[in-house]
């Protein structure tokens, strides 16, 4: 490219580097990232089975509930479906749980049906509702590959940009929207709140 041509005599702004001072705090917060621990309720052990319907067809033997655990679980870690299936049946052995596990096939296969369920259909807590609002870039991977590999011409990536209204107190995600890389993060503030409760009275407060 021609703005490409001088790069090497033009100024280069460093990057600013940061000095950590309080080692112990900042280890420690790393081991904390590797933490696992898992509550399994009473409702949650009873909801672990799919009810019988009476449809024809044949019955599912987990319900959207176990199947929504092991999905979460293999995102946090970034695990395949095989790995998440081996991650589930040793941490239900050691809190000595005896329910089954969905195996990688029927994960593989409920994932492609599964929706997981509405926020707005759960209660919000009684009281004052502390809402953060935030967006993060969300890069598209496989656009333009083919054209690079046949032309060997570098394309433009494609963005996306995903809103979030976040509880402050429970760290909880109440909303959140999609939308292109081109959309401003003040004109989806509105579009979040409706999704929470209309029938709030709003207050804000502006960030400087």
């Amino acid at each position: 490219m021609p703005y490409k041509h001088n790069a090497d005599r033009r100024h280069h702004i460093a990057k600013t580097k940061f000095r950590i001072s309080n080692w112990p705090e900042y280890e420690a917060g790393l081991r904390r990232r590797g933490s696992l621990t898992l509550w399994m309720t009473p409702e949650a052990l009873a909801g672990w089975r799919a009810p019988r319907r009476k449809t024809r067809g044949g019955q599912p033997r987990y319900s959207d509930l176990a199947i929504e655990t092991a999905l979460t679980l293999g995102c946090v870690f970034g695990m395949r479906l095989r790995q998440t299936e081996g991650l589930m049946n040793s941490v239900f052995d050691l809190m000595g749980l005896d329910i089954p596990v969905p195996d990688h096939t029927t994960l593989s296969r409920r994932a492609q049906k599964w929706k997981p369920p509405a926020r707005r259909n759960r209660p919000l807590p009684d009281g004052p509702l502390h809402v953060l609002v935030d967006s993060t870039g969300l890069k598209m991977y496989g656009a333009g590959q083919w054209r690079e590999e046949k032309h060997g011409a570098r394309s433009r990536r494609k963005w996306r940009k995903l809103h979030l209204a976040v509880d402050a107190n429970s760290g909880e995600i109440i909303a959140h929207k999609l939308t292109d890389q081109n959309t401003d993060d003040p004109s989806q503030v509105e579009p979040l709140l409706s999704q929470i409760d209309g029938d709030r009275p709003v207050h804000s407060r502006r960030s400087l």
